[in-house]
């Protein structure tokens, strides 16, 4: 019991170390996540084609959105690492490679949306499963909120660039505090805007997307002001828009450890939209359960998020500065901690899963439906947080080209493939292609904890 003790749960300096890291992720992921539940409960309360075009406007901004998380994920592993090696310039040049990264995908998602957007929703909208006026009104809503929607891209971008690179260097309270005044002024801003509450005009899902875009401005501009005021405490940023020099070896570093990153979380988000096209073939029942049960799990998954994070933090920095064993050990009782922990959450699912639909204004089929998705989540939580941990793990050392195989090769070789067989070759319903989805979780189980027991992750790409 000793051993045990000693090899997977640390002492009081590390959990301090921990949760300094951890709780303002949590907190911003809880407020976060908590809101937009709130955000998908309103909409919800206008029917459920509203919501269900909403829901896929939404799974094609999600692959946008990875597309940056995976392109600055590239440049955090350096950045992590220089700060920890204490190169500060290093840190500053990761910095404006981001910046730069993230405009040009800007304009490229933008000029997606506004040539194919039609196309792509129409992927979701199954003719078979669905009556056309049901399928022409979730198309319209879908427009309507997407037309308002890009115009909050900017800063968005604007957000993870400053939001990454203050992680890079252990201050996650700064993002904690934007995320937190973006989040309320959200909130209000959809009770007013989406019922015309209070003199305020009756916008529906027009509403709902115009309130997104104006909080995520507010958030851009709490974030870039306060980070200056503190500059002093971030000498990266001293000069940092004086020049978008980035030197053409560490571009080159980047890119190749980078670039499987960024393929990685491109791929794997258009493999999990094209997953949930297979879901849509069972109808738009379907469609309004999986966009409830994936807003549920987005709230109850916020430890997930910040244990992986607190990990690729941990070891990155402890991989900058040559302290291997340390990063090994730091990680295996992460990884611990984040699975007991994830065990309790997937409990709190299966047993709040038969109420949660209730809050939302949709039919019976919908609610009984997300239920039955609810309680298959509970219980595979714990498994999820241990494959997210490996990925950060993994991504930690550098060895990006092994989470694009663990992360995205998997997602089109196992995980779409089942979905796709089951939906067309079996009269399951979605609970039953969900769960068989899921299972292939246990596999990647498997593969993280050899992957993970090997020590290849543990490298240092800033000597």
């Amino acid at each position: 019991m000793s051993q045990f003790r000693k090899k997977y749960i640390g002492d009081k300096a590390f959990y301090a170390t921990v949760m300094q890291l951890v709780l303002p992720m949590i907190v911003q992921q809880g407020i976060t996540q908590f809101v937009n539940l709130l955000d998908n409960v309103m909409v919800g309360r206008l029917g459920t084609a509203p919501m269900s075009g909403v829901a896929i406007v939404n799974q094609i901004v999600f692959i946008f959105n990875l597309t940056i998380f995976g392109g600055l994920s590239g440049a955090s592993i350096f950045g992590a690492q220089f700060f920890g090696k204490g190169d500060h310039k290093g840190v500053r040049d990761t910095f404006r490679f981001r910046i730069l990264f993230s405009f040009v995908v800007l304009l490229l998602g933008i000029g997606v949306f506004l040539l194919f957007g039609e196309q792509l929703f129409n992927l979701y909208l199954n003719k078979e499963a669905s009556s056309a006026a049901d399928i022409a009104a979730t198309l319209s809503y879908a427009k309507s909120y997407m037309n308002v929607i890009l115009w909050g891209l900017l800063p968005f971008v604007a957000v993870q660039c400053f939001s990454s690179v203050l992680r890079d260097a252990g201050e996650t309270v700064s993002p904690m505090i934007a995320s937190v005044i973006a989040i309320s002024v959200n909130l209000v801003l959809n009770y007013l805007l989406i019922f015309g509450s209070f003199g305020f005009p009756k916008m529906g899902v027009a509403g709902a997307a115009l309130a997104t875009v104006i909080a995520r401005y507010l958030e851009a501009v709490y974030l870039i002001v306060r980070t200056y005021r503190h500059k002093h405490k971030f000498p990266f940023l001293e000069g940092t828009f004086r020049s978008f020099r980035v030197p053409l070896p560490l571009v080159k570093r980047i890119a190749i450890t980078g670039t499987p990153l960024l393929v990685n979380e491109a791929l794997w988000a258009m493999g999990m939209a094209a997953i949930q096209v297979c879901y849509a073939t069972r109808g738009l029942t379907a469609v309004a359960a999986a966009n409830i049960e994936s807003t549920v799990y987005n709230l109850f998954s916020i430890l997930i998020m910040a244990s992986g994070n607190a990990v690729g933090i941990l070891s990155g920095q402890l991989l900058g500065a040559n302290d291997m064993e340390g990063a090994k050990d730091a990680v295996r009782k992460l990884l611990f901690l984040t699975v007991i922990a994830n065990l309790g959450v997937g409990l709190v699912i299966i047993g709040t899963s038969p109420f949660i639909p209730y809050i939302y204004n949709t039919e019976p089929a919908v609610r009984e439906t997300a239920t039955r998705l609810l309680m298959v989540v509970g219980v595979f939580m714990p498994l999820m947080s241990y494959i997210n941990g490996c990925y950060f793990t993994i991504r930690s050392g550098g060895k990006t080209f092994i989470t694009f195989l663990f992360d995205c090769v998997f997602t089109w070789v196992v995980c779409l493939p089942i979905a796709y067989l089951t939906c067309t070759y079996t009269s399951l319903s979605v609970v039953g292609v969900f769960f068989c989805v899921q299972c292939a979780d246990i596999i990647k189980v498997i593969i993280g904890g050899l992957m993970l027991r090997s020590g290849i992750w543990a490298n240092n790409v800033v000597k």
